[in-house]
């Protein structure tokens, strides 16, 4: 009895871990199926995310372009209104420009007017060597002022009437006139002797023949009147030999020459270099004659006095060429002395003051 008692307590025993082991297993069957679940809704939840992920990155791809796209665009639009802007900006400044000048004031406009016309003529009057333009110049803008009629330009009408007054006691050097002696003087320089020329008589065949048939043809009393004392022996020769004594004395007297030359670089003066001086003082003129005609009278004056030293040192100044050139060299001198334009000082001062001033 014991044993039966035995085997049903070790048989209740095995049945109840029977059914706790069957209860465990069923236990871990449902985590088991609930884990399962889980995570099937977590790879759900995964990929849902990953696509809608990619769906972003694509979108925001697309995005990215057109915002390239639209920047692009923009700086292309701003370059062109800044280009815009900067003509807007220049027709302002020029409008604003037209605007002052049609809002300035007529005796503003008569002084601008006035003070170009003025300085044109000056130009003018320099280039030309004539104070005739400067002086029309002057006359009209006194005649436009005294019709304007405004008290704040009399200083402008006293400034004109002074330079007026000025223009017309100057006295301009006459430059056709001068040119014309500058040519002349040029002209004259192949006929200037020089301080070493020699005065020889005519060497030619032809002419000692002329000579002697001409001293041949003279009465006899011509050798005695030329006959110096002491030449009795000479009376009782024939007369053609007398007359040929007397040539051969004359030719051999004219072969030696004293004279006195303050110069010594001109008595050694070779023909080749007579040349040359003569061409050197052809440039100077011709110089003279450039700066004349440009209006450089400081450069004509100097080139005028190099050629009148040059003239001096190896020409003779005996000779009536040479006293005609000298003279020709003192008179444009004298009168490029007074070949300064006269200025308009007074008038163009006015001007500035009055047209810094304020209109009224």
């Amino acid at each position: 009895m014991e044993s039966a008692s035995v085997n049903a307590v070790q048989a209740v025993k095995s049945s109840r871990t029977t059914i706790i082991l069957i209860a465990l297993c069923a236990v871990s069957l449902l985590a088991s199926s609930s884990l399962w679940v889980k995570l099937s809704a977590i790879q759900e939840a995964l990929a849902r995310q990953s696509a809608d992920a990619t769906a972003a990155a694509l979108e925001g791809r697309t995005l990215a372009k057109s915002a390239q796209e639209t920047v692009r665009e923009m700086a292309t639009r701003q370059a062109l209104l800044e280009t815009r802007l900067q003509e807007v900006a220049l027709q302002r400044s020029q409008l604003e420009e037209l605007i002052q000048s049609l809002s300035r004031s007529r005796d503003d406009n008569l002084l601008v007017d006035v003070d170009s016309a003025l300085r044109l003529a000056q130009q003018q009057a320099n280039l030309t060597g004539s104070l005739e333009p400067l002086l029309a110049a002057l006359r009209s803008a006194e005649l436009r002022v005294q019709r304007a009629a405004q008290p704040r330009l009399s200083p402008l009408l006293r400034a004109l009437a002074k330079d007026i007054e000025r223009v017309k006691s100057a006295n301009v050097a006459d430059t056709p006139s001068l040119l014309i002696k500058m040519d002349e003087l040029v002209r004259l320089v192949d006929d200037l002797p020089l301080a070493n020329a020699v005065a020889t008589l005519a060497a030619s065949p032809k002419a000692a023949t002329t000579t002697l048939a001409t001293r041949s043809l003279k009465p006899s009393s011509a050798p005695a009147e030329s006959a110096t004392p002491g030449s009795g022996l000479m009376a009782r020769w024939p007369d053609w030999l007398r007359q040929l004594a007397s040539a051969v004395r004359d030719e051999a007297r004219s072969l030696v020459r004293v004279s006195r030359v303050d110069m010594p670089e001109a008595a050694l003066l070779s023909p080749e270099q007579s040349f040359f001086a003569r061409e050197n003082m052809k440039l100077k003129l011709l110089n003279a004659r450039l700066a004349l005609l440009s209006r450089q009278f400081d450069i004509t004056r100097n080139d005028l006095t190099s050629a009148s030293q040059l003239a001096a040192r190896y020409f003779d100044s005996n000779a009536r060429a040479m006293q005609q050139a000298n003279g020709l060299l003192a008179q444009l001198q004298s009168q490029l002395k007074t070949a300064t334009q006269p200025r308009i000082d007074d008038t163009l001062s006015a001007l500035a003051t009055l047209s810094a001033s304020p209109g009224k």
